[in-house]
């Protein structure tokens, strides 16, 4: 099963995709430096960003697993728990790309993500 997977909790935008167990791409765009100078993260500023990175993001991730939109089998998004605007960015824009490609959408928990993630094997270099 081939799967593009969305994270827009906090400050990070990233997208994955997954196949059969096995991580063929994992693109990450940090935020860091944009929240430096406030000393954490400002959630109007970081759904802002997510506004802006999420396709490039998502694009990226579909080049570097070679694999064409049209082949994915599902879209998984993180739903909770986070900042409210970031996670509506992406939950708007996976159930936008699951609809346009007739794919299923599946809501993951953040939480439940990172539990998960430690059985996930690295992409190779």
């Amino acid at each position: 099963m081939l799967v593009l997977g969305i994270e827009t909790s906090c400050d990070d935008t990233a997208a994955a995709v997954w196949d059969d167990g096995t991580v063929r791409a994992n693109v990450i765009s940090s935020q860091d430096e944009l929240h430096e100078e406030y000393g954490g993260v400002v959630p109007e500023i970081a759904s802002r960003d997510h506004q802006r990175l999420v396709v490039p993001v998502v694009q990226r991730a579909l080049e570097d697993a070679a694999v064409d939109a049209a082949a994915l089998d599902a879209v998984a998004v993180t739903h909770g728990p986070g900042l409210p605007g970031s996670l509506l960015v992406g939950l708007s824009f996976a159930k936008a790309f699951a609809r346009g490609l007739d794919v299923p959408l599946v809501g993951v928990n953040h939480l439940e993500g990172h539990v998960y993630s430690v059985d996930l094997d690295p992409p190779a270099p």
